[in-house]
């Protein structure tokens, strides 16, 4: 009863205050027909809150959320059935589902009271702006009579998870080699041409089988080197990614951090059609996605992975070997000072492929954010240490900065056979 009459709304509660007052004074003046109204409007709103309260717990819920993985910016759809579980037929039902500010806003619906065979069927749409994952619900069920007079509120169809990834952006070919695993010694050589000249070699290291030693290339370095045969084929290839909170300016989806992501994401796709096994890390070491043995070579794996990616406190770029494990690496770096790029230059072998883009972060940065440092003079760093280097601004399509981004690795290692036939002759 105290649930029930805890239900009453301002209109129900005013009708039995007014009931009671009725019932008084009939009793006070002695009047049959006053005391007859008085208890009919006592009851009303008693048995509109007994009915309302019985009917708040008659109705089941069911959300399925399609797709459960989108891309940001991207719309779902999310479905509702009702139905109902007894024979009580109440008023009115308004349904409320709680959704993310980021998602979209909340929907509200006013309905009749489903019936037991005959499920009532809602929807609506979402488009979340911000990655990440994100709770879809519980549904708030407010049930109310015919007359108003009472409402109770009920949470139900528990929570579903939406998963918002970066948006994937399509691109187009790979740096000449690309997937090798081997750089300048290993997908240059190979289309040079030179037959067992240019067999893939490294210095020798202890325990390797003395029969693998190549002679010719022993003689010409005066350094004992072995033949590589087991190549690393298609697994090579690691997608770093700067996600320094320093390093990058503007807030919300429109910032250099979100297109830093959102490009990473499109690389890792792109090098995934192509049957490249992709690891990818952030700027402290952390691996993502790709790691030995845990089997995130997928687009959904590492999609999830940055999915959940949040900005590093870390000011500067410090490592303590190669970020690229003895790989081929994509770097996206956000502002980058010519002496963090000389730190990656310096733990990065120049015999493996090595690429980057840098974040013009100036033209991302708001009004009252820091100033950020000229990408120009670290990329003359790394390009004079091997690498192949990009600056990108948010104006430019990711497209064209992934095609130039090839176009440079191309002519890099044209530049480089060139040198090699120069020596040799």
């Amino acid at each position: 009863m105290r649930r029930a009459l805890s239900g009453l709304t301002t209109r129900g509660r005013c009708l039995l205050a007014a009931g009671i007052a009725a019932a008084l004074c009939a009793l006070v003046l002695n009047e049959r027909d006053l005391a007859r109204v008085a208890l009919f409007t006592i009851a009303l709103p008693l048995i509109a809150a007994g009915v309302a309260s019985r009917s708040s717990t008659s109705v089941a819920v069911e959300r399925l959320v399609v797709p459960t993985r989108v891309q940001a910016g991207h719309s779902a759809e999310v479905r509702l059935r009702l139905w109902g579980r007894g024979r009580l037929r109440g008023g009115s039902l308004l349904l409320e589902d709680s959704v993310p500010y980021a998602v979209g806003e909340r929907p509200r619906f006013l309905t009749p009271r489903p019936r037991q065979r005959r499920p009532l069927l809602l929807s609506y749409r979402v488009r979340p702006s911000t990655r990440g994952f994100h709770r879809v619900g519980p549904l708030l069920l407010k049930v109310t009579d015919s007359f108003g007079l009472a409402e109770y509120d009920r949470e139900t169809a528990g929570t579903s998870t939406l998963i918002v990834v970066p948006t994937v952006q399509p691109l187009h070919g790979v740096p000449g080699g690309s997937g090798l695993g081997a750089g300048e010694d290993g997908s240059i050589r190979l289309r040079s041409g030179q037959g067992e000249d240019d067999a893939i070699v490294r210095p020798y290291r202890q325990g390797d089988d003395l029969r693998k030693v190549h002679w010719k290339s022993t003689a010409r370095r005066d350094e004992l080197m072995v033949r590589v045969e087991d190549r690393p084929w298609r697994g090579g290839t690691t997608v770093l990614l700067d996600t320094r909170s320093a390093a990058h300016r503007g807030a919300g989806p429109t910032s250099s951090l979100e297109w830093a992501v959102s490009f990473a994401a499109s690389v890792c796709a792109h090098l995934h059609r192509f049957g490249h096994q992709v690891r990818l890390c952030t700027d402290d070491g952390q691996v993502l996605a790709g790691g030995t043995g845990d089997g995130g070579h997928g687009d959904d794996a590492v999609l999830d992975a940055l999915a959940m990616v949040a900005p590093s406190h870390r000011r500067d770029l410090r490592w303590t070997s190669d970020p690229g494990a003895g790989q081929e690496t994509f770097a996206v770096l956000g502002a980058v000072t010519p002496g963090a790029a000389a730190e990656l230059a310096r733990h990065r072998p120049r015999g493996l492929r090595s690429a980057a883009v840098l974040l013009d972060v100036r033209a991302w940065a708001g009004s009252d954010q820091p100033a950020a440092p000229d990408p120009a003079p670290a990329a003359a760093l790394l390009r004079a240490a091997g690498w192949s280097v990009v600056v990108a601004r948010p104006d430019q399509l990711m497209s064209a900065i992934w095609a130039e981004l090839c176009h440079a690795d191309l002519r890099r290692g044209a530049a480089v056979i060139a040198g090699d036939h120069g020596r040799n002759a």
